[in-house]
C-alpha cells in the first residue's frame, strides 16, 4: 500500500437534496469531501431506502495492482465498522475511482485499467452484504460507470463531467456556505517544499540549528538548557506570528493580500490563500528562524505549548506559520515536518476546517506514521468529535500555568524527541461527553497539550508559563 493514509468522516450534516443518476453523483464527491480527490478511491455510505450519503473513507489509489484486493478488503471493513460504531450499518455503498490520465493515456484507458480495483472493491463490499450501488472512474474530465450497462446515460466512452457551479449540488452547497478548495494535489502542495535556490541554504541551516538546539535539549544540566530552548523557540514563533498581522519588517516591505487582511479578524470557512499569499508568507521567515522553530518544535512539550494558538488571529496566523515550516522541511528532514504539520491540522479542525485539517494530518502521517499526536487527532477528526474539549483543556492548562509561580524542570523528566519512537501499544482514542462548563475538561484526543499564550498582536507583552507535558510519546 502506498503511504497516503486513509480519511473517514461522519455523516454529513447538510441540507438534503436529491440526485438522480450517475452525472449527479459524480458532480457531488468534490463537495462531500471539500476538495477534488485526485488519485484517490472513495467510499461513500449509504443509508436507508432513499441512499442517505453517510460516512466516506479516502485512500491514494495503490500504485501496485497487487494490493488492490488488499486494501479493497480494508477500505470495505473500515466504512462498514465506521457506520457501526454510529450504530448505523450502511445499506449500500458507492464507489469511486479518480485519477489523471498518464502521459500518453486517455480517460477510458485509465477506466479500463483500474476495472480489476473496481471489481476487487465491489467483491469486497459484497463480501460484508452490502451492495454497490454504483461504482464510478472520474478521470480527464469524465466519468465511467462500471454498474450502468445503459449506454444512452454511461457510454464507454464517458460523459463529461458537469461545468463547474451549474449543477444542483453546486447550488446547494452555494446556498448552504460550502466551498471546494480545489484539488487535493494542490491543497498537499501547500504544505511539502518546493525546491528552489534557497533549499540548500534552508538545509544548511537545519543541519547548523540541530547540532546547537538537541544537545541542549538532551544535556541540558537540570533541564535548564531545555527550557532555555524552549522559551526560545516559542519567544520566536510569537515574534513571526505577529509578523504575520503586521507584515512589515525592518528594511523590507511586503505587500498584504486581501486574504491577509481579512486573517487580521480570524480564520475564514474557506481557505482562499493563494501561492502568491503563500509565497509573501515565506517571505516573513528567515532561514535561520525557520530552522530553529523546526528543530525547537520536536520537543513534544514546545510543540503541545504551541497548540493553544488556536482561536481568532493566532488560528490564522499559526496555520499560515505552520505552512511555512512544513514547506521548509527540506531533504533530509522531511520527518521533522510531522510537528508542524500536526500543529496544523489541529489549527484547521479547531477552526472548523475539517478538509485542511484532514490533508495536513494525512500529510504528518506520511511523515512520520508513529507520531501520536497525529494518529490522535486524525483519528478524532474523522470520527466526528467536538474539538471543544480539546480546546477546553489547552484553555484550562493555559490560565493554570499562567496563575502560578513557574517551577523548575526536574533533572529527571523524559525528553522525547523527534528521533525516538512510543513505546508499547498504540494509543486509540475515545469519545469524550461534550463539555457542559465548570470543572475540569479532558482532552478530546487524549493528549493534555500546554502552551504559553499570546498576547495581542503587537502588543509585545506574551505570557510565560511553566512546564507541563502530554500523555502520548509526541
Amino acid at each position: 500500500m502506498n503511504a497516503n493514509h486513509h480519511e473517514s468522516s461522519g455523516p454529513s450534516r447538510t441540507q438534503q437534496i436529491t440526485l438522480r443518476g450517475p452525472a449527479e453523483l459524480a458532480d457531488a464527491l468534490p463537495f462531500m469531501l471539500g476538495f477534488h480527490p485526485t488519485d484517490s478511491v472513495v467510499l461513500v455510505a449509504l443509508h436507508g431506502e432513499r441512499g442517505r450519503f453517510g460516512g466516506r473513507v479516502r485512500l491514494g489509489i495503490p500504485r501496485s495492482p497487487l494490493e488492490w484486493a488488499s486494501v479493497a478488503d480494508h477500505l470495505a471493513e473500515c466504512l462498514v465498522d465506521g457506520g457501526a460504531k454510529g450504530g448505523t450499518r450502511p445499506d449500500g455503498i458507492v464507489v469511486f475511482l479518480c485519477q489523471d490520465p498518464s502521459a500518453g493515456e486517455t480517460g477510458r484507458g485509465v477506466m479500463e485499467r483500474l476495472r480489476p480495483f473496481a471489481q476487487h472493491l465491489r467483491t469486497a463490499c459484497g463480501a460484508l452484504d452490502i451492495p454497490v450501488y454504483e461504482a464510478l472512474c472520474i478521470s480527464d474530465g469524465l466519468f465511467f460507470s462500471y454498474c450502468c450497462p445503459d449506454a444512452r446515460c454511461c457510454p464507454p466512452d464517458g460523459t463529461p463531467l458537469a461545468l463547474s457551479g451549474t449543477s444542483v449540488m453546486a447550488a446547494a452547497a452555494a446556498y448552504a456556505g460550502v466551498q471546494v478548495r480545489g484539488s487535493l494535489r494542490d491543497m498537499e502542495g501547500r504544505f511539502m517544499p518546493s525546491g528552489g535556490p534557497r533549499e540548500e541554504a534552508q538545509r544548511a541551516a537545519l543541519d547548523a540549528s540541530a547540532a546547537s538546539i538537541v544537545p541542549r535539549i538532551l544535556e541540558g544540566a537540570e533541564g535548564r538548557g531545555r527550557e532555555e530552548v524552549r522559551e526560545t523557540t516559542l519567544r520566536i514563533a510569537r515574534e513571526v506570528l505577529r509578523r504575520f498581522v503586521n507584515p512589515k519588517r525592518p528594511g523590507q516591505e511586503v505587500p498584504m493580500s486581501p486574504t491577509d487582511r481579512k486573517d487580521r479578524t480570524g480564520m475564514g470557512k474557506a481557505d482562499t490563500a493563494t501561492a502568491e499569499g503563500d509565497a509573501a508568507d515565506d517571505a516573513l521567515v528567515g532561514i535561520d528562524e525557520a530552522a530553529a522553530l523546526i528543530i525547537g518544535l520536536q520537543d513534544r512539550v514546545t510543540r503541545d505549548r504551541a497548540a493553544e494558538w488556536m482561536e481568532g488571529w493566532e488560528a490564522s496566523a499559526a496555520l499560515r506559520l505552520w505552512r511555512v515550516l512544513a514547506r521548509r522541511c527540506v531533504s533530509p528532514y522531511q520527518e521533522h515536518a510531522a510537528a508542524p504539520l500536526t500543529l496544523a491540522g489541529w489549527v484547521a479542525w479547531s477552526t472548523g476546517d475539517e478538509p485542511t485539517a484532514r490533508v495536513a494530518l494525512g500529510l504528518a502521517l506520511q511523515a512520520d506514521p508513529e507520531y501520536v499526536f497525529a494518529q490522535l487527532l486524525h483519528q478524532a477528526c474523522n470520527e466526528g468529535l467536538d474539538p471543544e474539549s480539546l480546546r477546553s483543556c489547552l484553555r484550562s492548562e493555559r490560565d493554570t500555568r499562567t496563575t502560578s509561580a513557574p517551577s523548575v524542570p526536574h533533572a529527571s523528566r523524559r525528553v522525547r524527541m523527534r528521533a525516538t519512537r512510543p513505546q508499547g501499544a498504540r494509543q486509540t482514542l475515545r469519545k469524550p461527553p461534550r463539555p457542559t462548563g465548570g470543572g475540569e475538561r479532558r482532552s478530546t484526543a487524549g493528549v493534555r497539550p500546554s502552551g504559553a499564550a499570546t498576547g495581542k498582536p503587537g502588543s509585545g507583552t506574551p505570557r510565560h508559563g511553566g512546564q507541563r507535558g502530554t500523555r502520548s510519546g509526541r
